[in-house]
């Protein structure tokens, strides 16, 4: 039999009320857009009641039936003539259907106190997941103190050199140009007042306590942390987190500390490596713009800056790094097993990394306000 398009008669006279069809009900037929605009008009001028007969038809698959279902209002019709196979079908798809959407969509106060209340409960179980992150990252330092022969050295070796050595170049670069631009800018405010030689004052000072640690932190959260949920989270995706369970391998000892303690060490010493690329950067230009000789600047700098101030940048730099292991760690292990929540994930671990190292840096300026001042 050649393959026909869907096609509806109707019954002999003396059963008027009969409705005959014919042709092939699939979807290959259905997902054509002419054959399915002809098919809704013709059940468009057909009464949902009454007497169907699908004796007739070619072939009957999942979508027809489901056209089928939906014509008739959900229900079953008055009288339904069909193969067994035909009813089977049909009885398959009126149990698995979704039930019809509603008319009006009600909205009104109640759902949006509804939808706030969902919004607050959720970020109730990050705080809550997020802390017992930081718990059992602690009792995993607190294990590798313990036996540290049976720790991940090589994931901490690994990662280590992906967060630390790959990311010296961009580091360095982005610190250079941040060092010239500064020192550009501030030339032409400190000529006006004859002050060019408090220019290493406020480069060093703005440099080594502040934008250093801050400009590599906003990039290690950017290139590392979101490196880090993307890889814990296609291991969600692939179910390697599950096997890992059902090997008995704690996530947390293999996944999350190795990351952490690898930005622990290796963002103060990005940190430092970005300070000095932008020192030297700023040197150039003040030399350049103002006249201000390297030597004399690097004689005036120790003077201008005092050691607190490099000690402070280098431990707020140890908390920066761990908060955005953490943090890359928790929205990794948040993922769902698809790649669209992969995606929001690793995008919201980046917005929370840079809003979390900004906040600890407020907070670091807050309470140690009076140290190297």
């Amino acid at each position: 039999m050649s393959a026909e398009p869907p096609r509806i008669d109707h019954a002999p006279a003396d059963a008027a009320a009969r409705v005959l069809l014919r042709g092939e009900w699939t979807a290959a037929w259905l997902s054509t857009r002419p054959v399915w605009r002809a098919t809704q008009a013709a059940l468009g001028g057909v009464a949902a009641g009454g007497s169907w007969d699908l004796r007739q038809l070619a072939a009957l698959d999942h979508l027809g039936a489901l056209v089928l279902w939906h014509h008739w209002g959900r229900r079953w019709p008055a009288e339904l003539l069909s193969s067994d196979e035909q009813r089977a079908l049909l009885e398959r798809v009126a149990a698995g259907a979704a039930p019809a959407p509603p008319a009006e969509a009600r909205a009104g106060w109640s759902e949006g106190v509804e939808a706030l209340g969902l919004r607050v409960t959720d970020a109730a179980f990050q705080v809550r997941d997020f802390v017992t992150l930081m718990g059992q990252l602690l009792l995993d330092a607190l294990r590798l103190l313990a036996r540290p022969g049976r720790g991940p050295w090589r994931d901490f070796s690994g990662h280590l050199y992906r967060i630390g050595a790959q990311a010296l170049p961009i580091t360095a670069l982005v610190g250079f140009l941040i060092g010239v631009v500064l020192a550009y800018l501030m030339s032409q405010v400190l000529r006006q007042f004859g002050a060019e030689a408090f220019i290493v004052n406020i480069l060093g000072l703005a440099l080594i306590r502040e934008l250093g640690p801050i400009l590599a932190a906003v990039l290690l959260a950017g290139r590392s942390g979101s490196a880090i949920t993307a890889q814990i989270g296609v291991m969600r995706v692939t179910e390697e987190l599950d096997a890992m369970r059902v090997l008995g391998i704690p996530a947390g000892f293999r996944l999350v500390l190795p990351r952490a303690l690898a930005l622990a060490i290796a963002m103060p010493l990005i940190s430092v490596w970005t300070t000095l690329a932008a020192l030297v950067g700023g040197m150039l230009a003040s030399d350049i713009t103002l006249g201000i000789t390297p030597a004399y600047f690097v004689e005036a700098l120790p003077k201008a800056v005092r050691i607190p101030n490099l000690t402070l940048a280098v431990s707020k730099s140890v908390v920066f790094g761990v908060s955005i292991a953490l943090i890359g760690c928790h929205y990794g292990l948040r993922v769902k097993p698809n790649t669209e929540s992969l995606g929001q994930g690793t995008t919201a671990s980046v917005v929370a990394s840079i809003t979390a190292v900004i906040l600890i840096d407020a907070l670091f300026a807050v309470l140690f306000k009076s140290v190297g001042i």
